[in-house]
């Protein structure tokens, strides 16, 4: 239940998942216990809960359909014993024989599914140091932005790599969206370099609460994640910040203080649409080059 001054506690919880989703799921599970315990109601995992894993041929080996994923079942029943909304940042779901979803779940205190978000945008980049992914190679990117209505909030959805398209954010907030949500698995490389800068950006330019559960550390596939799960508001302080080792942030949300930065600067109101114009070049024959009397 909401508290009476429509305040809420979230829970963002920093996971260094492994090759095993049965693993991953017992750390997690541990750590969803340990934010409900210490009151949060509103509780978020990071990108790739369930596996962190490069190869294809062992992802696929160890992934399922939605229907028949034990990881997804297990947090709906964790949900469902600890009357929280657990917002599983994403799992890998095999949509086909040659492709899996990015996919995040808001998962009620019934135990229901009440939003799915399937990753927009595919982290396909080379890095300096040799450092590469191509997740398109594994993942079929999402098609439409996701918000679901809390009892405190309407949240926007998105995951990792989304972070870094500022439409999508102003789309959501469009929307009614007064808090951002962004579980992640930044590369340390990109983490170190654009992660804070890059949220607090999202919540200035949108009047909105950011939370942010990551993934941290040296995992057991050899990647290097960031970590540091934020909680940002809306007028771009960092209200909360973990740091690289797994655990849980705790966090008090005001939704409140949307309607009060919005006030402060309107921005959501004034946006307008326009066009691009790219001037023709002059034609040839009309430049003059020296005096021609």
């Amino acid at each position: 239940m909401s508290k009476s001054d429509g305040t809420f506690r979230a829970g963002l919880v920093q996971m260094r998942s492994r090759r095993s989703p049965q693993v991953n799921l017992d750390e997690a599970s541990a750590l969803i216990r340990e934010a409900a315990a210490a009151g949060a109601q509103y509780v978020q995992t990071p990108e790739m809960t369930n596996i962190m894993e490069l190869s294809r041929e062992t992802l696929f080996g160890a992934i399922a359909e939605e229907e028949k994923d034990v990881c997804l079942a297990a947090f709906q029943e964790l949900a469902r014993a600890h009357k929280i909304h657990l917002h599983v940042g994403s799992l890998a779901i095999k949509v086909s024989p040659e492709k899996a979803a990015n996919r995040a779940f808001m998962i009620d205190p019934r135990g229901e599914i009440v939003a799915r978000y399937d990753k927009i945008h595919m982290f396909d980049v080379d890095l300096a140091g040799g450092e590469s992914y191509r997740e398109s190679n594994n993942f079929r990117p999402g098609e439409c932005a996701v918000v679901v209505d809390l009892p405190w909030a309407r949240f926007g959805l998105t995951i990792c790599y989304d972070l870094r398209f500022p439409a999508l954010y102003r789309a959501l907030a469009e929307a009614g969206a007064t808090v951002l949500t962004i579980p992640a698995a930044f590369t340390r490389q990109t983490g170190e370099a654009h992660w804070h800068t890059l949220i607090r950006a999202r919540a200035i330019e949108n009047g909105s609460f950011v939370l942010a559960a990551a993934q941290g550390g040296t995992h057991e596939n050899g990647r290097s994640t960031f970590g540091h799960s934020l909680a940002v508001d809306p007028w771009g302080r960092i209200i909360g910040e973990h740091g690289t080792e797994p655990g849980v942030l705790i966090v008090e949300i005001d939704p409140a203080q949307v309607t009060a930065a919005r006030a402060k600067v309107p921005s959501l109101q004034h946006g307008r649409r326009f066009d691009i114009i790219e001037p023709m070049a002059e034609p040839a024959h009309l430049h003059v080059v020296g005096d021609a009397t």
